[in-house]
């Protein structure tokens, strides 16, 4: 019954001392938030930090969501500064493309993608490679716009942006994206775009 209804009415019960309401609204956006917090970790274990960490800020600042915006909206925003500060603290290497290094990963990734093309056909297979190869701010708003359905203006607010620098951002973001899966994919990106 709690499951049907909405993150407000959720919050509120929370806020009136039904702490297991909490549970219900952390099973109703936990995968999201997870897929949010892998593109930024890039390991299973780190983005479960993230999550966690996510989800108990969101917790703990539960009364200062105001309601301007949709509840989702506010959750992302504490996904993606959690996730930053929590790179900031790893200090990771957040090499350029142009690292000759890199090249040398992203051919071996591709070299095995090709070995496996024939097993793993699948869309979201490939775009989510893809993804995965995006430096972390263009992951996060493809996976904002697409997958969390998140408005320009709603994307805005969480990164702490202007809708139209979004906007420009998620065209070079999507840009990148193509050229990610002109690589891996050569000839089939036709198919998937």
């Amino acid at each position: 019954m709690q499951s049907k209804l909405s993150d407000i009415v959720l919050i509120e019960e929370i806020l009136a001392g039904n702490q297991s309401a909490y549970a219900d609204l952390v099973k109703r956006h936990q995968r999201f938030v997870f897929t949010l917090a892998m593109r930024f970790a890039k390991n299973r274990e780190d983005a479960e930090e993230i999550a966690q960490d996510t989800f108990i800020k969101a917790y703990r600042s539960l009364s200062a969501f105001g309601q301007q915006s949709k509840f989702t909206t506010w959750l992302y925003t504490i996904v993606y500064t959690t996730a930053m500060t929590f790179l900031r603290k790893k200090r990771l290497d957040t090499s350029s493309i142009n690292d000759e290094d890199t090249f040398i990963q992203l051919e071996n990734q591709n070299g095995a993608l090709d070995n496996n093309l024939a097993e793993n056909k699948s869309r979201s297979f490939y775009l989510n490679q893809a993804i995965e190869q995006l430096l972390p701010d263009d992951a996060m708003i493809i996976a904002l716009f697409y997958q969390g359905e998140q408005s320009l203006e709603e994307i805005a607010v969480t990164l702490g942006i202007e809708p139209n620098n979004v906007k420009v951002k998620l065209f070079r973001a999507r840009q990148r994206l193509k050229e990610k899966l002109e690589r891996t994919l050569k000839h089939e990106v036709k198919e998937l775009i």
